[in-house]
C-alpha cells in the first residue's frame, strides 16, 4: 500500500517512495543505481552507469529550447543510515518504513534519506514529464557522497556539456547556497596494552544527545558523546580500567550516544550521574547516563592505556576551530570526532575535517598528526575534497533570485555553508561552471528524527520547473 500516494506533486512522491523501498546506504547503491538506469531506459533516454554506480541521463531540449545551454541537474543516491537502538530495520536488506505526520514525511526508527533522495525523485519526475519546457538536460546521480563524495570525485565529467549546475542537496527552502567547505576524512589509531582482569565490569552509556550533521550543527553547542566519554574517564578512580569503548557510526554525524565497558571495584552509577548533571544544559537537555552491571571480562586495557584513552578523547581537537573572517556566523574550519571503536589492541578514532580555506585543510590534518604522535598513535587522511569557491558573476544565481522574487514576493537568502557539497568536485572538473545548491525543508537530517516537508517539496519542485523554463 502506498503511504505517499496522495502527496503532491504525485510523480515526485511516487519516485521518492520507490527509492525509499530500495536499500541505499553509502556503499550499497547498486540496486538504486540500476533502478534509475532502468527508468531512463524505459523513457527512451541516453543513460550511462559507471563502475561506482554513478548514473548520467540525458534528455533533449523541449520544443523551442534546442539552442539553449544544457543544464545539469544533480543529486546523490546514497543516504546516511542511522537508527534507534530498538529499530529492527536492516539497512542492507530492508526498505524504510515511511509515515506521515501532518506536513512531514518520516521513517519509523530510522533516517529518511530525504538527503538526498528527494533530489533524485524530482529529477526523475522531470525526466518523465514531456509537458515541461526546458533546455537540454544532463541529470547526474552520484554515489557515496555521505562518506567522502567518492562518486563525484571519480565521475567522468567529459560526457557533460553543460556549464550550469543545479544541485538539489540543500535542506532549507528559500536558501540558495553558492559556496561550501572542502574537507577530508582522518583516522587516528592508538596502540593499547591489554592485561588480565578479575574486577567487576560496568557498561556506562551516555545517550539522549541531539547529534546531527557535523557541518550544519557543529556550532550549536551540541555535545559530542565520544568527547564526553573521554572526559568522564578522566574523573574515574585510578584503579578503573577500560574493557572496550564505542561511540558514533558516521564521521559526519555528531555522536549522540557513546558507551564504555569499565572494570571497576565500585559501582559507577553515582559517578556517571554526577558527571551528567554537570554537563546537561539547554542545548543538551536530554543527556542521560545508563549504568548496568556486565559479566566480568577476562582482560582489560592497562592503567596507562586507560589514562591515554581518556586524555586523548578529552583533549583532541574537536568542534569549531575557526570562524570566517569574511562572512558573519559562518564556521571556517571544524573537526568532528564521529566514530570511535576498539579494534583488537587499538583505539580507532575517525574524524570529518571541514574548511572553506584549502590551505587550512592541510594545517588541520597536520595538527591531528601531531596529536596522534603525542599519544603514541598514527594518523592517516583520505577522501580530500575541494572547497567550492564563491563566483562573483553568476547568471544562474541571478536568475534563481529573480524567479524566487517573482514567485514569492520576497528575496531568497544567498549564503555559503560549512557543510561539504559535491559542487566543489564539479567545479574542479568543468571549467567555468556556474552552480547553485537549493532544496526543500528538512529537519534533523542524519538522525532518526529526519523529516521532509511535503508542502515545501511541492513549492521547490514548482520553483525548479520555473527555473528550467527561464534558463
Amino acid at each position: 500500500m502506498s503511504i505517499l500516494g496522495n502527496c503532491v506533486p504525485q510523480r515526485v512522491f511516487f519516485y521518492f517512495e520507490r527509492l525509499c523501498a530500495i536499500p541505499h546506504g553509502s556503499g550499497n547503491c547498486g540496486e538504486i543505481s540500476k533502478y534509475c538506469q532502468a527508468v531512463a531506459k524505459d523513457l527512451g533516454l541516453w543513460v550511462k552507469r559507471d563502475e561506482l554506480n554513478n548514473v548520467i541521463i540525458k534528455k533533449p531540449a523541449s520544443e523551442g529550447y534546442e539552442a539553449h545551454e544544457p543544464v545539469i541537474l544533480q543529486g546523490h543516491l546514497d543516504m546516511v543510515c542511522e537508527k534507534d537502538a530498538d529499530c529492527p530495520i536492516d539497512f542492507t536488506a530492508d526498505g524504510l518504513d515511511l509515515f506521515l505526520e501532518g506536513d512531514w514525511i518520516g521513517a519509523k526508527g530510522t533516517t529518511l534519506g530525504g538527503d538526498d533522495g528527494i533530489a533524485v525523485a524530482m529529477a526523475l519526475a522531470i525526466l518523465e514529464d514531456d509537458t515541461l519546457p526546458h533546455p537540454p538536460l544532463e541529470v547526474v546521480f552520484t554515489t557515496d557522497e555521505e562518506t567522502g563524495m567518492y562518486g563525484a570525485e571519480a565521475l567522468d565529467a567529459s560526457v557533460l556539456e553543460g556549464k550550469i549546475l543545479l544541485n538539489a542537496d540543500s535542506e532549507c527552502e528559500g536558501i540558495l547556497t553558492v559556496s561550501c567547505a572542502g574537507g577530508a576524512r582522518t583516522e587516528i589509531r592508538l596502540p593499547l596494552t591489554a592485561e588480565d582482569n578479575a574486577a567487576p565490569c560496568y557498561r556506562v552509556v551516555f545517550a539522549g544527545l541531539q547529534g546531527g550533521h557535523s557541518g550544519v550543527e557543529i556550532n550549536r553547542g551540541r555535545h559530542n558523546a565520544d568527547v564526553l566519554m573521554g572526559k568522564f574517564l578522566r574523573t574515574l578512580p585510578e584503579a578503573c580500567r577500560v574493557v572496550t569503548i564505542f561511540g558514533g557510526t558516521k564521521d559526519n554525524a555528531i555522536p549522540a550516544r557513546a558507551e564504555c565497558v569499565i572494570a571497576s571495584q565500585e559501582d559507577l552509577t553515582n559517578l556517571a550521574e554526577a558527571f551528567v548533571s554537570t554537563h546537561r544544559d539547554e542545548a543538551n537537555a536530554g543527556l542521560t547516563a545508563i549504568v548496568t552491571a556486565e559479566s566480568t571480562a577476562s582482560t582489560c586495557f592497562d592503567g596507562e592505556s586507560t589514562r591515554r584513552i581518556g586524555e586523548f578523547l578529552a583533549t583532541v581537537p574537536n568542534g569549531v576551530q575557526a570562524m570566517s573572517k569574511h562572512i558573519d556566523g559562518l564556521v571556517e574550519t571544524s573537526l568532528n570526532l564521529g566514530q570511535l571503536t576498539c579494534e583488537g589492541n587499538e583505539l580507532k578514532a575517525t574524524f570529518a575535517l571541514r574548511t572553506s580555506v584549502n590551505e587550512e585543510k592541510m594545517k588541520l590534518a597536520k595538527k591531528l598528526e601531531e596529536t596522534a604522535a603525542a599519544f603514541g598513535g598514527v594518523c592517516t587522511s583520505h577522501g580530500f575534497y575541494p572547497a567550492w569557491e564563491y563566483k562573483e558573476d553568476s547568471r544562474l544565481r541571478d536568475t534563481m533570485v529573480r524567479v524566487y522574487e517573482e514567485k514569492y514576493g520576497k528575496s531568497p537568502v544567498v549564503e555559503a555553508i560549512h557543510a561539504g557539497l559535491e559542487c566543489g568536485f564539479f567545479c574542479d572538473k568543468i571549467q567555468g561552471l556556474d552552480a547553485v545548491s537549493f532544496g526543500p525543508d528538512m529537519r534533523d537530517i542524519h538522525t532518526p528524527r529526519e523529516r521532509l516537508s511535503i508542502s515545501s517539496t511541492a513549492r521547490t519542485y514548482d520553483y525548479l520547473c520555473e527555473i528550467l523554463k527561464q534558463l
